[in-house]
């Protein structure tokens, strides 16, 4: 039985992006679905027995009509293969209100064949070409769910994430225990287990994180676990695998070392409970490039602008996201050529930042002004001459300063 597993797909982050001109559509959704596209190719080449999505198909809880056009086309090529899916919802398919309909229970709806939404923290039975498997589903727990409670109303936001981690653990102890130890079983999950490590999901979280420990989900019953919600692919265990799957594009600068994929899990439906992983592999896809490029120019530098661009020409620019900062000091900024710059960054896809930190100031020193004896207001008033400072201002500043001075001397 053979298990593709990925999450955090995210349509409709679109930073870093310009117009495509052949479609009218930001050119980074192209980037999100063509990684989703390559997931899904190779889920039908391969003849993938299960889909399993852990979480996000977009970025916004409201994704617009065009981006859920595009998630539902990859969907319906999984189910036109006959690949069964499973739909986990995450915090960015979770609207506020528990009233309304997640982004994706529009496939409860259409009644899509073999797609199955887990939006219930509960045991589903999915048939596969290989026969059954147990998914228990610990989808995105809104916390409105537990504000209504009249126990909750006076807990603080930390106590209210003790509460749901408390009332998660309770869930998935109880649904293990009530698994049929003859049939294959994941857990599948949209949570942060402690002991992950984030990139940069932490500036696109929708409130704060309840967290589960990561002994809540390493049982026994458990063949595989499948999580999303963080997007760095990460293995947190071994007995059973305990998996981020990550997510399948870059969305800024902190992803930038980052690999990209999804992972393809086999299963034994013949061997014994907890032990039936006969082979696990991360499969990467191919993201844009983020690309920073640090220069350091120096003071003797005949020509700042060469330095950068000969630094510039190292790297392989080429359709990547790039940001260029330049360390220099002061009196070689103006000597700098933005147009030749933008020149050497022309091939790239998107410049998202040119920045200069400058490392070195001239100071205006009043040599040997002490020594002259000047007292503290002669100095003052020399050095704001030094400045060329305004005479209104350098007049504000030399009556604070006698003040400053007057109160020093009374106490």
């Amino acid at each position: 039985m053979r298990i593709l597993h990925f999450a955090d797909v995210h349509i409709g982050v679109e930073n870093y992006s310009k117009l495509d001109p052949e479609t009218g559509l930001s050119t980074r959704l192209g980037d999100f679905l063509e990684t989703f596209d390559q997931l899904v190719d190779y889920a039908i080449e391969s003849k993938i027995d299960l889909a399993l999505f852990c979480g996000d198909a977009y970025k916004s809880r409201d994704p617009s009509q065009t981006h859920q056009r595009e998630f539902a086309k990859r969907i319906v090529r999984l189910s036109s293969a006959g690949i069964p899916t499973f739909l986990l919802v995450g915090n960015h398919d979770t609207p506020n209100i528990a009233s309304r309909a997640t982004s994706l229970d529009i496939y409860h709806t259409l009644d899509v064949p073999r797609v199955t939404i887990g939006d219930a923290p509960k045991t589903y039975t999915i048939d596969t070409p290989k026969g059954p498997i147990q998914i228990i589903a610990v989808p995105w727990v809104r916390r409105s769910q537990f504000l209504a409670r009249d126990e909750s109303r006076k807990l603080t936001p930390e106590q209210i994430n003790e509460n749901i981690q408390e009332s998660l653990t309770r869930i998935i102890q109880n649904n293990a225990q009530s698994l049929d130890p003859e049939i294959p079983a994941i857990l599948a999950g949209h949570v942060t287990v402690s002991q992950a490590t984030t990139s940069s999901e932490q500036s696109m979280m929708l409130g704060r994180d309840h967290v589960l420990l990561k002994s809540a989900v390493t049982l026994p019953q458990l063949d595989y676990v499948a999580l999303g919600h963080i997007h760095k692919h990460q293995i947190l265990g071994m007995l059973p695998h305990v998996v981020y799957a990550g997510s399948l594009q870059r969305i800024d600068f902190g992803e930038e070392n980052d690999d990209k994929g999804y992972c393809v899990v086999e299963l034994d439906p013949s061997r014994l409970q907890g032990d039936r992983m006969t082979s696990f592999e991360f499969k990467q896809v191919e993201p844009r490039r983020f690309l920073t490029i640090d220069v350091k120019v120096d003071a003797s530098d005949d020509n700042p602008t060469d330095a950068v661009v000969s630094a510039i020409q190292r790297h392989y620019v080429d359709d990547a996201i790039v940001r260029l900062r330049i360390s220099m000091p002061v009196t070689q900024e103006a000597h700098l050529s933005d147009g030749d710059i933008q020149e050497a960054l022309s091939p790239a896809h998107f410049v998202a930042s040119i920045s200069h930190e400058i490392t070195e100031r001239p100071r205006t020193r009043l040599a040997g002004a002490y020594g002259r004896g000047l007292s503290p207001q002669q100095a003052l008033r020399r050095y704001l001459d030094s400045r060329q400072t305004a005479p209104d201002r350098a007049d504000a500043l030399q009556q604070r300063a006698d003040e400053l001075i007057a109160e020093q001397g009374a106490e």
